[in-house]
């Protein structure tokens, strides 16, 4: 029970950050103004992979791994994305149990006016076995790269680094190190809302306006 209630304790300070730092975003939306960017403000995602994890047994294996989320973009190169995902740990012979975390992040595009790009991420979340009978508290980062394959679609490849605040993973307490799991997937991101191009002119530069005034006889 206690194990439990620290976790939805953990799910209730990840929602009210997110929510905090959507607020931030709406707030911060008018410093989109004067960049060019190809991606829309909001972004539905979704891939499939492979997990596997570095604990305290040997024979770690590679298991299924599915990612679903939301992201925001507060300037054309930074978003905050909050995502659930599921996936197994295994080690051979020894251990094969099925978790879910909830990870909420902050991501920085390096390109957003290009089609292709790399991106990073780091970010916190919650850890928790099948029907949250053990849950952790964790800190991850990762990269990846996206190329858009037309305005509202991008194919994306990542990889994440899963470092949990506890050596309880594999049901196994060993060493002085907590366990630690990677996720690798390739998964597609659709963009919606927002404008999707703003160009960033010189006052000085020729518009159709100022190439073409009207004047009054």
């Amino acid at each position: 029970m206690k194990k439990k209630q620290r976790c939805y304790k953990y799910l209730i300070l990840i929602f009210l950050g997110l929510a905090g730092l959507n607020g931030m975003a709406q707030k911060s939306s008018k410093l989109k103004l004067g960049f060019n960017t190809l991606r829309g403000d909001n972004v539905v995602d979704m891939a499939f992979g492979t997990a596997v994890p570095n604990g305290d047994y040997s024979n770690p294996m590679f298991e299924i791994y599915m990612h679903f989320g939301y992201k925001r973009y507060v300037v054309p190169h930074l978003n905050i994305n909050f995502s659930y995902n599921k996936f197994n740990i295994a080690f051979k012979d020894a251990f094969n149990e099925g978790y879910m975390s909830f990870d909420v992040n902050l991501e920085g595009t390096i390109f957003p006016d290009k089609k292709f790009t790399p991106y990073v991420f780091v970010g916190g979340g919650v850890n928790a076995s099948n029907y949250f009978e053990q849950s952790e508290a964790k800190a991850q980062g990762g990269l990846g790269v996206e190329y858009l394959i037309s305005d509202k679609i991008g194919i994306k490849l990542f990889s994440d680094y899963n470092l949990l605040f506890s050596d309880e993973l594999d049901g196994r307490i060993y060493g002085n190190s907590d366990d630690v799991y990677w996720r690798m997937a390739l998964g597609l991101n659709y963009y919606f809302g927002g404008s999707k191009r703003k160009v960033k002119t010189d006052r000085n530069e020729p518009t159709i306006i100022n190439s073409n005034p009207i004047i009054n006889n």
